[in-house]
Order: structure tokens, then C-alpha cells, then sequence
């Protein structure tokens, strides 16, 4: 689908900024039927690859573990949690 590879393109901040925008739109109860549901398509699909690439960032992120000595003795994924 065209759309899915212009939101994929976008940055993150530019996906969260036309995704802001569209609740904004929504919001206002001003727009028919129609152009919400479209609205709302995009809206979702701006979210999901919003939510995955903050996904990856995280699993990206790794906390340093440290031994008895206090030396570093590797990595574990980064828990938010």
C-alpha cells in the first residue's frame, strides 16, 4: 500500500507531528463521516509505526551490568519496567 511507504519514509517526530495533527482534526468534530474514517486509517497507521520504532529504540538501549568489583561484566537489554 502507497500510504504505508510514505508513513514507513517519515521520521518519528514528523509521524508524531501529522499524527497530532490528525487527533486535532478528529477532535474538532468538524470533518464528515467519510474523511474521519479516513482520518482515523491514517491516524492508526502513523501510530503503529510510531509504537514500532519506539519499540526498536528500546530494545536497542542496553544497561551496563556491573560485578562484585563493580567492574562492567556486560550488557542486558534495557527493562523501562
Amino acid at each position: 500500500m502507497a500510504e504505508d511507504t510514505q508513513v514507513a519514509q517519515l521520521s518519528f517526530e514528523d509521524a508524531l507531528k501529522e499524527l497530532e495533527r490528525i487527533v486535532t482534526q478528529l477532535e474538532s468534530g468538524d470533518v464528515p463521516l467519510d474523511r474521519a474514517i479516513d482520518l482515523y486509517q491514517q491516524g492508526d497507521a502513523l501510530r503503529r509505526q510510531c509504537a514500532e520504532r519506539l519499540e526498536r529504540a528500546q530494545m536497542r538501549i542496553e544497561a551496563v551490568r556491573a560485578g562484585a568489583d563493580g567492574q562492567p561484566t556486560g550488557t542486558q537489554p534495557f527493562n523501562a519496567g
